[in-house]
């Protein structure tokens, strides 16, 4: 059974998913909060509880009792896909949003990358470290695996986004309730899938140059990862070529919510091309 959330919300919903991170989260939960406080939109934190083995779920639940707009989302199973999708498909904020715990992009992106989903101008929005006006601290195996896997996209998938990896997106939430259904991957490979098959269905995506610094902590297993990311591109190349994925439904679908929502009639008349 499908992870269910039951929620209420404001315009912005900034999902943290986190696993095993009990002494990275109160640093986290500060620094968005505070900076989120400077917004011109009302929020809330979401801490997306992935199934912990330590003490993230007691540190989580005394970071939402001290915070408000800061609550908690604890899951049965792994999976940054899942977490996303859990809270995503459950909240009624208008823009989804998330980000890593170890804040290794700089939330001054935050605003530049939320803003054009807020005014309706685009549809999803990604922090970029291959911008050119992007400052980006890492070590060369990370650079070279990031670049390398872009540069795969892009053969085998003709995208046209520089970044597909970067944890600093955000989606409206008209957006993510028609291709959620369309995703099938749970793990890390979620957010490419929801930009390809965005990217294909004609939807705007905005790119947002970010100052980015690696997280020397991390404890992402590169090699792993980049296996099941290629797994995900073959199958995913595969359902578009077949023409198995109905992409024409979420352009309609996307169509009707904003007509719904009263979007002007340009920024939906960019969907039908």
């Amino acid at each position: 059974m499908p992870d269910r959330v039951e929620v209420t919300g404001p315009v912005l919903d900034v999902v943290i998913p986190v696993f095993n991170e009990a002494h990275t989260l109160p640093r986290a939960v500060a620094a968005v909060t505070a900076h989120l406080a400077t917004l011109p939109w009302s929020w809330r934190v979401t801490i997306a509880d992935n199934a912990s083995t330590d003490a993230t779920a007691e540190v989580a639940g005394r970071l939402a009792a001290s915070y408000p707009g800061v609550r908690v989302v604890h899951l049965e199973r792994k999976g940054r896909g899942r977490a996303l999708r859990a809270v995503w498909s459950a909240s009624d904020a208008e823009v989804l949003a998330y980000m890593d715990v170890d804040l290794s992009t700089d939330l001054a992106a935050l605003l530049p990358l939320v803003a054009p989903l807020v005014s309706g101008h685009s549809d999803v929005a990604i922090g970029s470290r291959l911008d050119p006006a992007s400052v980006v601290v890492r070590g060369p195996k990370r650079e070279v695996i990031s670049r390398g896997y872009n540069l795969v996209l892009r053969g085998a998938l003709r995208v046209r986004f520089s970044d597909a990896q970067c944890g600093f997106k955000a989606v409206r939430a008209d957006v993510a309730r028609a291709l959620l259904p369309l995703v099938e991957d749970d793990t890390w490979f979620f957010d490419t899938e929801l930009l390809v098959l965005a990217e294909r269905a004609g939807l705007r995506i905005h790119e947002v140059p970010v100052d980015w610094t690696d997280d020397a902590d991390s404890r992402v297993d590169l090699v792993r990862t980049a296996l099941d990311d290629l797994a995900g591109v073959r199958r995913l190349r595969h359902g578009l070529h077949t023409g198995a994925l109905p992409l024409g439904r979420v352009r309609d679908e996307v169509r009707r919510a904003r007509h719904d929502a009263g979007v002007p009639a340009g920024a939906l008349a960019r969907l039908a091309s």
